[in-house]
C-alpha cells in the first residue's frame, strides 16, 4: 500500500487552499501525514523539500511518486491506488 508525506507551512496560501482536499482522503481512508515544513526541517531537508505544498508518495519505504504544488483530489486517488 502506498503512503504518503504533505509537506505544508502555516504561511502558504496554496497549501492552506490545497489541506482541505488531503483531509478529505486521510478521511477517505489513505495514508497521508501532514507535516509542517517549519516544525519538521529535518526531515524536510531529507526529502529535499525546496516548495510547499509537496506531497511525497511512498511503497514500501522507497519514494515512488511526488506532486510539487497543487493537484486534483482525483489525480491523488490515482498516484495513492
Amino acid at each position: 500500500m502506498k503512503t504518503a508525506k504533505y509537506f505544508s507551512a502555516s504561511w502558504c496560501g496554496p497549501c492552506k487552499m490545497f489541506k482541505p482536499v488531503v483531509n478529505e482522503l486521510i478521511d477517505e481512508g489513505h495514508k497521508i501525514e501532514v507535516l509542517d515544513v517549519d516544525d519538521n526541517l529535518e526531515l524536510a531537508q531529507q526529502y529535499q523539500i525546496q516548495s510547499v505544498p509537496t506531497i511525497v508518495i511512498e511503497e514500501n519505504g522507497q519514494v515512488v511518486d511526488g506532486v510539487i504544488g497543487t493537484t486534483s483530489k482525483e489525480d491523488l486517488i490515482q498516484r495513492l491506488s
